[in-house]
């Protein structure tokens, strides 16, 4: 059973989406939000990010709005290192800072400011340490920066209980299909 459960995924700028409007976005967060729905009526009692803006962002929006009718359901936001958002503009520094004062638990990996890839590494690592699994979403065919998360979590999960779901192209296609054939009805 999953209790606790990491969500990442591709950055904004690798889907080609350049700000929350996008429609894109509202497929993605109904996706987000359809799976970890039927994640939490079998137990899922935390979500785990590290406030990387995209899928994480989004999935955090989510969870905020689920909180309303999950009670129970808590997040944590766990940077890698300190002051991520350093150079983001002010609307996406306040979009994080919003979500920061949201989660139920905070706190930074290594704290300090950047130095070097190790430290996503690391997070990574403490990630899966720390969670029953990870929902990804990505897809084969998009090359992109979760691709190296996903191969470090099915590495893991091939020596441990641990699961690793995706939300691919395609299910995001079936949900934007599902609201068009919904708009039409």
């Amino acid at each position: 059973m999953l209790k606790r459960l990491v969500v990442t995924g591709y950055k904004p700028h690798e889907l080609g989406i350049f700000d929350d409007k996008h429609p894109g976005v509202r497929f993605i967060k109904k996706a987000l939000k359809k799976r970890l729905e039927s994640l939490l009526d079998d137990g899922l009692e935390w979500i785990i990010i590290s406030g990387q803006l995209g899928i994480e962002t989004w999935a955090a929006d989510v969870v905020i709005e689920l909180k309303n009718e999950y009670t129970e359901l808590k997040y944590a936001v766990i940077t890698p290192f300190n002051e991520q958002e350093k150079n983001w503009n002010d609307l996406k520094k306040e979009k994080y800072h919003t979500i920061i004062a949201l989660a139920d638990y905070h706190t930074s990996l290594t704290n300090r400011p950047y130095e070097a890839p190790w430290q996503f590494i690391e997070k990574d690592k403490f990630f899966m340490r720390n969670s029953d699994g990870i929902l990804i979403v990505y897809d084969e065919e998009n090359d992109g920066s979760p691709k190296f998360v996903k191969k470090a979590a099915e590495q893991y999960a091939e020596r441990s209980d641990y699961q690793v779901l995706t939300i691919s192209a395609d299910d995001l296609q079936v949900i934007a299909e599902e609201e068009q054939m919904d708009e039409w009805q």
